[in-house]
């Protein structure tokens, strides 16, 4: 359904280094744009390649429009979490690199049996989230 989403951020130095250590554990790594031209000021995570015919990501930038960049109310970005470990990891890397908890790691019954998340705020005030989906009480390791 979506190729990418692009959220706006004031200091995109330090919102790489918010997203760097928050997607890790979700298994996502830096998009590489090394070779192409118009990248700068643009940073993104998880599938980016052939020039974008094969995208699947997130991608952050300081607002073409030179205003700051602002949060709207009730727009949210989850992201799929391979278990109930990598959520938890998620929230604790996003808290100690500047973002600020909405709600920690849990079970959110009133979505469904199996929907555990976690959701943050990152430096710019922009919500996200980690959901795993499919259990409905910690695996066994």
């Amino acid at each position: 359904m979506f190729t990418y989403i692009c959220l706006g951020t004031n200091d995109l130095e330090r919102a790489v280094q918010f997203y760097d250590a928050a997607l890790a554990p979700l298994g996502l790594a830096r998009c590489d744009t090394s070779g192409e031209a118009g990248w700068d000021g643009w940073a993104g995570w998880g599938t980016y390649r052939n020039r974008g015919a094969d995208e699947i990501a997130l991608w952050l930038c300081v607002p073409f429009d030179g205003q700051p960049a602002a949060v709207g109310n009730g727009t949210m970005v989850a992201f799929a979490a391979p278990s109930w470990a990598a959520v938890e990891d998620f929230h604790a890397a996003a808290l100690a690199n500047g973002g600020a908890s909405e709600g920690a790691a849990g079970l959110r019954l009133h979505y469904g049996a199996d929907f555990y998340a976690a959701y943050v705020r990152d430096p710019d005030g922009n919500k996200i989230a980690a959901v795993c989906r499919g259990f409905t009480e910690r695996p066994r390791s």
